[in-house]
């Protein structure tokens, strides 16, 4: 059968190697320690997916896909300079309707450390952009280095662009990899490491049919602009740490794998073939005070897991790491890539399990200053696309989540739309306490919360410190966090890559030596004792398939134009959902683009600019 690139039905599986991305080395710069200042620079290259592919253009730190792997060790501070030397239009459909892109160079770069505790200033903020050489910069930009202190536990960090309005593409494109954050508590558990560890980065792409990457320039319905962002993109093809479903050759003892999802929308349900369990020690912010056997674990975009699989009792065996999530899947996307348990066992495994590993440091409700109540809303753009949004604003609008330092809050995610949404806090860990059905219709119509069933603690992969939570639709999602350590200019958004480009992220401001003020929140109703007892009930329907019906989405009208808090309250709390009386129905089919195998549409975009 001839290879084609754009079909996934004619790339052979498992005939690449899974790579391990090597290790950033560090370079001596005057005024910094050596060993402690990085450079990565972000540069064109060309990368092979597969071995029966030609060589294809990304762009990639140091010109690599994934990048290179910074190790760092918890309270050693290291500094980190990311060089823009990308050209100056970019290879992929840039929209430039967006915030930021309409006015700003086409190409424009920031590089955030997803799942840091770090000054704001080098957070990554996506406002503090920059062009190649610094020409041209965006309004938060304030330092070319960044200063990673490394105060907190050691855990499977990533780095990943995070240019406004230019999130989905850079990182599609190749821009991401990964950090890891070691601690003495990882040397003394007697881990798997070495050969035997592994960061596994899963992203899902499509090709063109002369292999280069496919991305649309418009979403599966008209619009009035060309290219436009499309609500959501999903590939035909897995690739891990760059390689189309690769294998492993593995010895008959145990490996620990840190799982990554970098996807752009796509989720995985990660299992594997032989019913095996895995053992998980970590989740997005460090270890587990327990590890934990689980048969599979659900990662939305950028969740991560720790994980031990134990071979030992498997020699000969091959074991497909599959995907058993049911949104956009196929024959193809629900394969990963494959372990051989094939390799002669060097030496005694004396690598452990342990017993216990971090003491269990609990955040508490009653503790609580601040109680939020956060709508995840839908509504159309100007050009009648749709927008998701967070607490019924856009990006621009002033900041309404403005926590106090030293202060713990309770947020609660109230998802009004009718579909799932990965939603990520810059620099804190939370824990989930809850979630829990809600009667969609009351509150969309007026504004009520009302429950309809009782709480579900949270599923037994997700139990440990985490940056990003999947918020259910029809569902009420709470966590709790401690805001320590920094003030200043954070975010909180949808890590749908396309949903946070279009407007579904907002600004966090943590503030230094105020009173947090606890706002009032619209009445809830809560359930009688009775429903309280009883199974949940709801009629609406939340299921987010690709085969579901497009959702009436309520136009939030005057969003911007609501009251100011009085000038003595220092948290400028957010309310309760308000539904014109005019709601409008969005275009239809709110799901990711999925490409299909006509490739008439498969050519590269114009580079055309009409709105």
């Amino acid at each position: 059968m001839q290879i084609n690139p754009s079909d996934p039905a004619t790339i052979p599986k498992f005939v690449d190697e899974l790579p391990k991305p090597i290790i950033a080395k560090p370079k001596y710069c005057r005024g910094q320690q050596k060993n402690d200042y990085y450079e990565l620079v972000m540069m064109e290259g060309e990368h092979r997916f597969h071995k029966h592919f030609p060589k294809t253009l990304i762009w990639g730190y140091n010109g690599l896909y994934p990048g290179p792997t910074i190790e760092a060790t918890k309270d050693k501070t290291i500094y980190v300079k990311y060089k823009n030397q990308l050209p100056l239009q970019h290879f992929l459909p840039v929209d430039f309707t967006l915030h930021a892109a309409n006015d700003s160079q086409e190409v424009r770069t920031v590089t955030h450390l997803h799942g840091a505790n770090v000054d704001w200033q080098s957070d990554g903020h996506p406002e503090a952009w920059y062009t190649r050489d610094y020409r041209h910069t965006g309004p938060k930009f304030n330092k070319e280095i960044h200063e990673y202190t490394n105060h907190q536990p050691g855990t499977t960090l990533w780095y990943h662009d995070h240019a406004m309005a230019l999130t989905r593409l850079n990182v599609y494109a190749g821009l991401a990899g990964f950090y890891l954050l070691r601690d003495t508590l990882e040397e003394r558990s007697n881990l798997p490491c070495g050969d035997y560890e592994y960061p596994i980065l899963i992203q899902d792409k499509s090709f063109n049919e002369d292999g280069s990457l496919f991305y649309p320039d418009e979403p599966p319905f008209p619009v009035p602009v060309h290219p436009s962002i499309t609500p959501g993109f999903v590939g035909d093809t897995i690739v891990v740490n760059g390689r189309l479903w690769p294998y492993l050759d593995v010895e008959p003892r145990k490996y620990r794998f840190r799982f990554l999802n970098g996807s752009n929308r796509r989720g995985y349900v990660i299992s594997l073939s032989n019913g095996q369990p895995m053992i998980q020690i970590g989740t997005d912010g460090g270890f587990l005070s327990t590890p934990q056997a689980i048969q599979s674990v659900e990662l939305l975009p950028a969740e991560r897991t720790d994980v031990i699989i134990d071979f030992s009792s498997c020699e000969g065996q091959e074991i497909t790491l599959i995907n058993t999530d049911t949104d956009f899947s196929d024959e193809h996307t629900n394969v990963i890539m494959q372990f051989r348990v094939i390799l002669p066992l060097k030496c005694e495994d004396t690598s452990e399990i342990p017993g216990r590993l971090a003491v269990t440091m609990d955040l508490h409700s009653h503790h609580a200053h601040i109680d939020r109540q956060l709508p995840l809303t839908a509504t159309t753009d100007e050009f009648g696309r749709p927008m998701l949004l967070l607490n019924n604003r856009m990006f621009h609008d002033p900041a309404t989540e403005k926590p106090s330092l030293d202060s713990i809050e309770v947020w609660s995610f109230i998802n009004a739309t009718a579909f799932i949404h990965p939603i990520h806090l810059h620099l804190i860990q939370f824990k989930i306490l809850e979630r829990r059905p809600f009667d969609l219709e009351l509150y969309e119509s007026e504004g009520k919360l009302e429950f309809t069933g009782p709480p579900e603690e949270p599923r037994d992969y997700e139990r440990g410190w985490k940056d990003t939570v999947k918020a259910d639709a029809g569902k009420m999602t709470k966590i709790i966090m401690h805001w320590k350590d920094h003030i200043g200019h954070y975010m909180w958004h949808c890590h749908f890559l396309e949903h946070e480009d279009h407007d579904m992220m907002r600004p966090i401001l943590v503030m230094k030596d105020v009173h947090a003020v606890q706002q009032p929140h619209a009445a809830i109703e809560h359930p009688t004792q009775q429903e309280e007892t009883t199974a949940p009930t709801n009629n609406t329907n939340t299921t987010h398939h690709n085969e579901s019906p497009a959702p009436l989405l309520n136009a939030a009208q005057n969003l911007s134009n609501e009251e100011e808090m009085p000038a003595h309250s220092i948290e400028d709390e957010s309310i309760s959902v308000h539904v014109a009386n005019n709601a409008q129905q969005m275009p239809p089919l709110l799901f990711p683009s999925k490409p299909t195998h006509s490739h008439t549409n498969r050519h590269r975009h114009r580079r055309t600019r009409r709105f």
